[in-house]
């Protein structure tokens, strides 16, 4: 398996997203608490259409979401990673996520995305990084600034207002070194 395709880290193992996680994304989607950020809940097949964009993303580009399993159970928390988005006209690497409810508050989101921060600038030699949300979603903006992204401006995306933040790779210093590569 290609090095980005799994990863661990010291609570998850990343798998690179594909059709047997299709349960485990219904599921995820069909989740009220869940979708109150990502666009409300989804039906089945939104679900698996979602899926085959993120399984061609990986095809296209070398890397995208993974599923994101605890390492000890081997549980379905989530998905999350880097991905291609069209923010206001420009190409932009997302890091993005979404956790099982039952998962929240317990620092896996931020661990998902150091370890995306770590890939995008080690790995594919990105310049920089961002993330957006919903303004009203203080534990993802959380998230983004633990990581040590830093608020840029408000834009629109998917017909919603949304926060961008931005990390340069320039932006990481010494002691970040892990992220640097």
């Amino acid at each position: 398996m290609f090095a980005l395709e799994q990863i661990r880290t010291p609570r998850l193992i990343l798998t690179r997203i594909g059709h047997g996680d299709l349960d485990d994304l219904v599921r995820m989607y069909a989740d009220p608490h869940v979708t109150a950020t990502l666009g409300g809940v989804r039906t089945a097949p939104w679900v698996e259409q979602y899926l085959q964009k993120q399984i061609a993303h990986w095809d296209q580009h070398g890397f995208g979401f993974w599923t994101m399993r605890d390492l000890a159970a081997g549980q379905f928390v989530g998905r999350g990673g880097l991905r291609h988005a069209m923010i206001e006209g420009q190409v932009e690497i997302e890091v993005g996520y979404g956790l099982m409810a039952e998962f929240w508050g317990r620092g896996l989101a931020t661990e998902l995305a150091l370890e995306s921060v770590r890939v995008g600038f080690a790995h594919l030699q990105r310049p920089d990084l961002v993330c957006f949300t919903l303004p009203a979603n203080l534990a993802s903006r959380r998230v983004m600034e633990k990581v040590g992204f830093h608020f840029e401006r408000d834009i629109v995306y998917a017909e919603l207002p949304h926060v961008l933040y931005r990390l340069r790779k320039t932006d990481v210093t010494p002691s970040d070194a892990e992220l640097s590569g």
